[in-house]
């Protein structure tokens, strides 16, 4: 192959257009890591109202793009328009438009019929290829549940095009918790999706209840899963989400490549959220930024105590429940300050709130989203408390580490990849309040030796999960699956 080899991206969400969660972010960082490796990478995603027309300057690629609404290419079909725009060193991004389905809507998600809306994304991405001639991918990754479809809409209705037939599918689970529009736990047998019929029209009520993970997996000719781990876990009755099965029956599909972190990104020798700059060795110039926290959240002044920082959403898959438990005890024997900031559950913001005003000089809270103060955490906390219950990938603990706060996790899917005790974090196995609050404990003492402590710190900022490691395993998986070398 004389021409780069081409990748187009499909998913719901890419920063900075239009951002939910940590998928626009992978959506962003690896396609530009995948150009510098050479690849000629595109992205397609919905063209919501909330992206903004005077910010970016979008060019018309194809004006009243029929996309059929029947199986087999009938129906009336619904018309769409598709328009690219390119960020600076980014990929060529292509839009598709459609007044009622994305530009009406202020959000990514939660509206009922967002079955139809990636249905016609899924369908819509075929129908764009099949009708412009300035560019066909020969692999198309697609991303999560909401595009699940992509292959198997492939396979039923688009394979015999002369033009499309070569190309290859790749489909990477994000989050195996997340399958479709409903919650497939609670999905009776006689109405589960096995994803051997064929796909109904768009607007037919049983579209609604296809499983599009499941169709995704089965379909897809590669699988990927964002981290080695967490390829393995799925593969178990316990974080199989009932799909435990059909995940060992393809097994030999399916690879672990682990997400990366943007270090142009998270720098905070440059970062200018921060109090105090600083690089590796610098901790005198990196406790500016505890006493800075200090005083933010008017706690005791003090460098020499050890302070845990939180900075994700507030749920129970974040292991808050184990925190729950054992947070007042390390306050109390340790003397220890906390540091939230984080949406989510009531029952956890209520907890922290409470928390605070027991311990008003230990204890600081922002429960609302802010952009800047997770990495001032980072930056000024002794350690990020993560224990979560499952994690497919984890980010926060990477983000953590590249400013020399050390993680405190469980070993669990991307944690176990990324975080080794005593090395560049402390970790315990086992789901229970007791673990951590020993894990938490010998933290807490270990911080008392600073020589050691700054050991594990600078460990930390050693580490190199920087996107160029993931794509260059991506393009290796893309060059087997098309058959070059």
């Amino acid at each position: 192959m004389k021409r780069p080899l081409r990748v187009l991206f499909v998913g719901s969400e890419m920063w900075p257009y239009a951002s939910a969660g940590g998928l626009s972010r992978v959506m962003s960082y690896l396609p530009k890591a995948l150009l510098k490796q050479g690849v000629d990478v595109r992205v397609m995603m919905p063209k919501y109202g909330v992206i903004d027309d005077k910010k970016y300057k979008f060019k018309k690629v194809i004006e009243g793009l029929k996309v059929p609404s029947g199986k087999n290419l009938r129906g009336e079909g619904i018309i769409c328009n598709v328009v690219s725009h390119q960020q600076p060193n980014g990929p060529i991004t292509y839009f598709l438009e459609n007044r009622e389905y994305y530009e009406l809507r202020a959000n990514v998600y939660a509206y009922s019929d967002d079955h139809i809306r990636w249905g016609l994304l899924q369908r819509g991405v075929w129908e764009f290829l099949k009708a412009y001639d300035g560019w066909t991918p020969d692999v198309i990754h697609c991303h999560d549940w909401h595009t699940g479809l992509v292959a198997n809409i492939f396979a039923q209705s688009y394979k015999n095009i002369e033009k499309l037939e070569h190309i290859k599918t790749v489909f990477t689970i994000h989050n195996l918790g997340y399958q479709a529009p409903y919650d497939h736990r609670f999905v009776s047998e006689l109405e589960t999706d096995y994803g051997k019929a064929e796909i109904p029209d768009l607007m037919d009520p049983s579209f609604a209840k296809l499983n599009s993970m499941r169709r995704g997996i089965l379909y897809s000719d590669l699988i990927t899963a964002v981290s080695p781990t967490y390829t393995k876990e799925i593969l178990t009755p316990e974080y199989g989400e009932g799909l435990d099965s059909l995940l060992r029956e393809v097994k030999q599909k399916i690879v672990g490549i682990l997400n990366g972190l943007d270090y142009d990104d998270y720098d905070p020798l440059t970062d200018i959220n921060l109090h105090q700059n600083y690089k590796k060795g610098e901790w005198v110039s990196r406790s500016q930024n505890k006493l800075f926290l200090q005083e933010k959240f008017s706690l005791i002044k003090d460098v020499d105590i050890p302070m845990f920082g939180i900075s994700y959403r507030l749920t129970g898959q974040k292991g808050l429940d184990l925190i729950v438990e054992v947070i007042e005890t390390i306050i109390e024997e340790f003397e220890a300050q906390l540091v939230v900031n984080g949406d989510g559950d009531a029952d956890y913001k209520t907890f922290f709130l409470e928390l605070s005003k027991k311990f008003p000089d230990r204890v600081g809270i922002n429960l609302n989203f802010d952009e800047v103060l997770p990495r001032q955490i980072f930056a000024g906390t002794d350690f990020l408390l993560h224990p979560s219950k499952f994690e497919p990938c984890g980010i926060v603990q990477m983000e953590a580490m590249a400013y020399g706060c050390i993680p405190i996790t469980r070993e669990a899917g991307g944690l176990a990849d990324t975080v080794v005790d005593e090395e560049n974090g402390f970790t315990f196995k086992e789901f229970k309040s007791s673990s951590l609050l020993l894990t938490m404990a010998r933290a807490a003492e270990v911080f008392k030796h600073r020589e050691i402590i700054n050991k594990i710190r600078a460990s930390c900022m050693d580490q190199d999960f920087s996107w160029k490691v993931a794509a260059e395993k991506y393009l290796r998986n893309y060059k087997s699956l098309i058959g070059i070398k």
